[in-house]
Parts: structure tokens; sequence; C-alpha cells
């Protein structure tokens, strides 16, 4: 069957999350035609697997302008843009409308198992940028169906592919054993089960990002509850405790994540949580009771606990992309051209230049990495990065360079030290207060803010909630 000129092509766009639909709204603004496909069953499935959390940036920094000026005509109006919304309020009083007023632009239940050029594995040359991609998908039902595109946009995330416990990046071994106490993400202990299972308990928490804060900010208020008395929690670092180690306090810009960061440290100040540094996670053993043993690498072994919580960030999931040519940055899986402007290893400020189609780009002309998976394994993402990017991206695609290569965006500063490669650095190499935030103090969270055990930092797990060291350091260094 010969495949239709790629005029006559929609745009696909892998994922109904933020990003994903602020790219159909925006390809639509352009005049093109997007496919949304959502392995979930609606808009927004990963954020409504947290829910319960609440972003640290407000509803006016949530919302792509495109996508409000598509849903204007429903009579749809924009939450109050000061206020804090939870996963679950992003989804239900944003993303569901915006897939509903795309209607069938959007499918459900459809799993993109491959991408490639129509005819071409990734090893041919001939005539390759003038195919069509081809992308399979798989539906619920067991249906498959080959889809021809001009383009495609992966918006895919990469809350779906957690990083494990162990330190060298592999799951340490006894994880996936003990998979009935391990959990990758924040508990909502509102839920009764999830309540039952850390009441009255000890619980291990690994990572040192945001999701690790929200969680020992969480154990902490269950501590004080009468069911919850007895609730500890054990905080596993890889590194060091320094000034930098819970954020920015008061200097963050955003000040949600900054009470965020305050919260957890209340947590360790107030004996709700032991802190446990330099602790690099090779196995997890069971003991006689069935409980959990976590031991590091240097033959260390924690005292046993009745659950783990497992926040050490995401990584992205490259696997049906394996037909078409990436350049990805070797360390952190992120395009080549962007991965400079974010990778931890080198950058001690949480500013992220503006980037657009440019930075976006892989040999493969027409196939983008958006959203939080265009940052591979690099932290701190937030919902307007991704609404820039994919702005530019839909220009690029209508053949708009002016309009994409006019890329403008401005983040807040985190407010956090650290980077140059310090986040696993033994506590003795770390700096005591950091260059540009003072070590945190205990301060109030500003009035609009939530309650900071609530506050959820990255606004795409979809931000997805990340639980990896965060990014900052040396402002306008």
């Amino acid at each position: 069957m010969n495949a239709p000129a790629l005029t006559e092509l929609p745009v696909v766009v892998v994922g109904a999350g933020p990003a994903g639909l602020a790219a159909a709204a925006h390809l639509v603004d352009q005049g093109l035609d997007p496919l949304v496909l959502e392995t979930g069953p609606a808009a927004g499935a990963a954020v409504r697997d947290w829910s319960h959390v609440r972003l640290f940036s407000t509803w006016g920094e949530v919302v792509d302008p495109t996508a409000e000026k598509l849903l204007a005509p429903t009579g749809w109006t924009r939450p109050d843009p000061a206020t804090y919304p939870s996963g679950g309020d992003w989804a239900a009083r944003y993303l569901e409308p915006l897939a509903e007023v795309l209607g069938e632009r959007v499918r459900f239940g459809a799993t993109v198992t491959g991408v490639s050029r129509s005819g071409r594995d990734r090893i041919v040359d001939a005539d390759r940028e003038s195919r069509p991609f081809v992308v399979h998908v798989e539906y619920a039902d067991g249906r498959e169906e080959r889809i021809f595109a001009r383009a495609v946009i992966d918006a895919s995330g990469t809350w779906s592919t957690p990083s494990p416990a162990g330190a060298s990046g592999l799951p340490a071994l006894g994880e996936k054993a003990a998979a009935d106490r391990i959990t990758y993400q924040v508990p909502d202990l509102k839920d009764p089960a999830a309540r039952a299972r850390h009441a009255g308990r000890r619980t291990a928490v690994i990572g040192s990002g945001a999701s690790a804060f929200t969680a020992l900010a969480c154990l902490a208020d269950l501590a004080k509850t009468e069911d919850g008395k007895g609730t500890k929690a054990v905080w596993v670092l890889r590194r060091g405790i320094s000034g930098s180690t819970f954020g920015g306090g008061s200097a963050d810009q955003l000040p949600a994540r900054g009470a965020l960061g305050l919260a957890a440290k209340a947590a360790v100040d107030d004996g709700h949580a032991d802190a446990v540094t330099g602790f690099r996670t090779d196995a997890i053993e069971r003991d006689g009771s069935g409980r959990l043993v976590l031991v590091a690498e240097d033959g260390r072994r924690l005292e046993p606990v009745d659950e783990v919580i497992v926040l050490t960030g995401f990584r992205p999931d490259l696997s049906f992309l394996s037909e078409v040519r990436l350049n990805l940055d070797e360390r952190l899986q992120a395009p080549v051209e962007l991965a400079p402007l974010i990778d931890p290893n080198q950058h001690s400020c949480g500013t992220v230049y503006p980037h657009g189609h440019r930075e976006l780009s892989h040999p493969e002309q027409g196939i983008y990495l958006v959203g939080m998976k265009s940052y591979g394994r690099a932290p701190t993402f937030l919902a307007m990065t991704g609404y820039e990017q994919v702005r530019s991206v839909a220009a690029a695609i209508a053949g708009d360079l002016e309009s994409a290569d006019r890329v403008e965006l401005t983040l807040p500063e985190t407010g956090v030290c650290g980077g140059a490669g310090l986040f696993d650095a033994p506590e003795a190499d770390q700096d005591a207060g950091g260059c540009c935030a003072p070590a945190p103090a205990p301060a109030p969270a500003p009035a609009s803010a939530p309650a900071p055990a609530l506050v959820q930092i990255g606004t795409v797990p979809a931000l997805e909630p990340d639980g990896r060291t965060q990014a900052g350091g040396c402002c306008g260094s």
C-alpha cells in the first residue's frame, strides 16, 4: 500500500499529558492536524497517578496560553492563577477539558510500540527524508494499527520508567524480589490501604529531591496523628547533608517549592525522620520476619524497615524509537544540543536557557522529544518549559521558522545550591552553605502557598514528580 503525501498526513503526538495536549493545541493553531495517542484511559493518566500531590507552581504557570485560547469558546475559565492545583485538579480541570475540545484528535488506550520511516529501517539512507513516518499502535482491545505521519512529537514523559534504588543505576540485588514492600511514588496517605502500610511503621525513603521531601513531610504529618503514632522515616541519601540539601528555603523564587524543603527539614529536626548519609544502596534483603534490610556498597546495613519508598528520579523509555535516528547525550539521554543547558554535572544554576526546535532536533528530521522526556534523566523540568518547547516545534513543523526561532523563556531561580558534580560527593567535600541561597532556616510559607506537606516539585511528573537531586546554585554564574 502506498503512503499518502506528507502534507496530507497528521502529526502524531505520543502522550496526552500537559506537553502532549499543548502540542496538539499549537498544531491546531498552526492549521495542522494532530493525532494524539495516549496509552492510558484518560487525559493526564500519569498526572492522575499523583493526583493527591500539590504542585509548587500556580495555575498561572501550568496552563498553556494557546490551549487556553482553544478552550475559551467552550466557556472554560482558568482557575485563580495565584492558587496551587493538585495533580488531580490539573487533570480534571484543565487536561480533561482540553482533550474534550480536541475530540477525535485524541485516542485513549493507544500504546505506541514503534516509530520508523515507511519502508526504511534505521540503516537505509536512500530517499529517507521524503518518506513519511510510520507509527505502530496497539489498542487496549488488542487491535493493531499502522499510522502514517508527517512528523512525530514524543511527549510520553518518563513517569512509567522510574529509576531503581540501586546506586549504580541498576536495581539493587533483591529489589525486584521485595517489590511487595517497595513503591516508586509518593504514597497517598489519605487512602486507607496506603495509610495502613505506613502508620506506626518504619519506612525508608531513598532520594534527595522534591518527591523525597514530599514523602518525608507526609510521613511526619502521619506521625502526628492518633492512628499514626510510632511512624518513623529513615531518609537514605547518597550524598551528605549541606546547606543545599533542603533546597532554597525562603530564597527560592518559587515560594511553595522553598516551603517544601523546609517541611522536610522540619521532619528531620522534629525527630520524625532520621537521615542516613553517604549510603549507596547495593542490596535489599529480608530478615526473618519479612522486613527489609538495606545494604550499602560499603557493607553498612540499616536497621530493618517495613516499607521502602524509592524516589531516585526517572529515565526515558526509548524502546519504541529504536528504528529512528536520534542524537542523544551519552549521560542524560537528552537531545545533544539541549543537554549542556540542563546537565546537573556542569550547571550550578537552576535557570534554563531558552530553547526550542533547534535544540530538540535530531538527525531524523521531523521527530522531536518534548516535555519531561526531552530532559532525559535531568531533573528540574517545569511545565512552562514544555509549553514553550511545543510552541516552537509546532511552528517549525508548519514551516514558520521565524516564529519557531523566536524562543523566549524566563524561569525562576531554584534558589538551590549544588551542581558541578557535587550531588554524590562525600559530606566533607560539600559546601556548607552555598553561594546564593543561605542554608534554609524555618520560615512561614507564603499566604498563597498550600501546606508544605502537600507541595510537589516539578509541574510535570509531567512533570512529572521528580525524586532526583535538585540542580541549582550560583545565581548569575
